[in-house]
């Protein structure tokens, strides 16, 4: 699919469903609201178990209207993904679809994040930091495509800390606690390739840190709203991976 940039961006704040994981951008509030979005508008979604992100476009104007995209199963280190300057030129704007036809958009493979979690950026391979810098293109607040020699490579999320949230709730409007991001960026590693692998094998390294980060979780006292999600999805590995 082909799109041109417009000059409205989406109006949403970004949720950062952890658990999902995902990152929706779109004005429902539930999942009865997602389906009346897919019945009115056309692009790419996800069918079942299909590795698919869901861009959803206005019938009449073709213009963005809703987007949900997955966080990749695969992470990699810091250093290897953060090797270029963060501010790379960003153009804010909306997209408009030169046809009104459905697509698939697979998901990105990998992610990168800093110790501080304070970008998200998942790629559809690390290739592409490789290639020619990207320009972005910011759909909403936050929220931005990478474009490498006119193909969008991914998606980034700024501060995902302060959009942390469960499912469809509204995240909290305050800024997040230092401590959150960091717990943030120890949660990723966790729930992603190659450490929920050890995991999920009861490996004693993996676990002594999935303890721990449970630990700090408990004890945080301040900005507890987001630390609760994030405990939230520790203790269900513990469940699921304890024996």
């Amino acid at each position: 699919m082909e799109v041109e940039t417009t000059g409205q961006p989406l109006t949403f704040a970004p949720r950062f469903d952890i658990a999902g994981p995902q990152v929706i951008i779109a004005g429902y509030a539930d999942p009865a609201g997602r389906e009346r979005l897919i019945g009115a508008t056309f692009g790419s979604m996800q069918w079942l178990w299909s590795e698919t992100d869901e861009v959803r476009f206005a019938a009449d104007s073709r213009e963005l209207i809703g987007a949900t995209l997955h966080l990749p199963p695969k992470s990699a280190l810091p250093q290897i993904c953060h090797k270029r300057p963060n501010r790379l030129p960003t153009q804010r704007g909306g997209l408009r679809a030169d046809a009104a036809e459905e697509f698939d958009l697979l998901q990105t493979t990998v992610f990168c994040y800093p110790s501080d979690a304070a970008e998200l950026m998942c790629l559809k391979g690390l290739d592409v930091r490789k290639g020619p810098a990207p320009g972005r293109i910011g759909i909403a607040s936050d929220v931005c495509l990478p474009v490498q020699e006119g193909s969008m490579v991914g998606w980034s999320l700024s501060d995902p800390a302060r959009y942390l949230t469960d499912s469809y709730a509204d995240p909290d409007t305050g800024p997040p606690a230092t401590a959150t991001g960091l717990r943030l960026a120890e949660c990723l590693a966790l729930i992603s390739e190659p450490l929920v692998d050890g995991v999920m094998d009861g490996e004693p390294e993996a676990w002594h840190r999935l303890r721990a980060v449970e630990l700090a979780l408990c004890e945080q006292r301040e900005d507890r709203r987001r630390a609760d999600v994030l405990h939230r999805v520790v203790s269900r590995l513990m469940e699921d991976y304890g024996s």
